[in-house]
């Protein structure tokens, strides 16, 4: 048992409580639960934290700023898979090289270039997720569902990167009938691109839905889903 803010968290029990979920969910909407990955998002969270995780099983692990997801690879020596799923300037992508398996947040070409030039120093690639900002909320990143085709197909031209699917952090609703028409729609946009067929592009990935709403992302079709608060309390 671990304290964090004064809150006792049973890291590994409420993994398993999540991952419950997941599988119920899928098996009353007809998805295989192995479609479906959690993402434990740990940002602002110790290094214990995540190392409570990691035994308890869950090796995928999220975080949202650059300087602190490094720090935390470096300090946390368990084998884990790192995806950075924050807001990111292209100024900060070199200290991301080599060291995450999948950035969800590429929203412009500009940071898919600079992507594509750090992981060209090691003749690698790096697989990303397009954010889509379907509420197109100004706080938050993202390109417009307008301009998505366009801009992957500039990024699908770049040897270092490989599109895997799309990203999504809708508006917040406490009525998640309300937040379900956005889930539905990074999913028709995910459709509308694989009918494409563009080389070097697969939709494999849709990560949307968090702690208070990803039974609903799985309901329609996520494969990602990003949890933080349900695992480690609240920030």
């Amino acid at each position: 048992m671990s304290v964090f803010k004064g809150q006792p968290m049973d890291i590994a029990a409420n993994i398993k409580q999540i991952q419950e979920r997941i599988a119920a969910v899928c098996q009353s909407c007809g998805r295989d639960p192995d479609e479906v990955r959690l993402v434990a998002v740990s940002k602002k969270k110790p290094a214990a934290a995540i190392e409570a995780a990691v035994t308890a099983g869950q090796t995928l692990l999220g975080e949202s700023y650059v300087q602190e997801c490094v720090a935390k690879i470096e300090t946390v020596k368990a084998a884990a898979e790192w995806h950075f799923i924050g807001a990111l300037q292209s100024n900060k992508v070199k200290y991301l090289r080599g060291k995450v398996a999948m950035i969800h947040s590429v929203d412009r070409f500009s940071l898919a270039e600079e992507i594509d030039r750090q992981w060209g120093k090691d003749n690698a690639c790096v697989d990303i997720l397009i954010q889509v900002n379907l509420g197109e909320e100004e706080s938050k990143s993202g390109t417009t569902a307008s301009d998505l085709i366009a801009l992957v197909k500039q990024v699908a031209r770049l040897q270092h990167v490989r599109i895997k699917g799309l990203m999504a952090l809708p508006p917040w609703e406490a009525d998640l009938e309300e937040v379900r028409p956005y889930f539905r729609q990074l999913r028709e946009l995910a459709e509308q691109i694989d009918a494409l067929a563009l080389p070097n592009v697969t939709m494999q990935e849709l990560s949307m839905g968090m702690s208070h709403d990803f039974e609903v992302a799985i309901e329609e079709g996520s494969t990602l889903v990003r949890v933080g608060t349900a695992i480690f309390g609240a920030r």
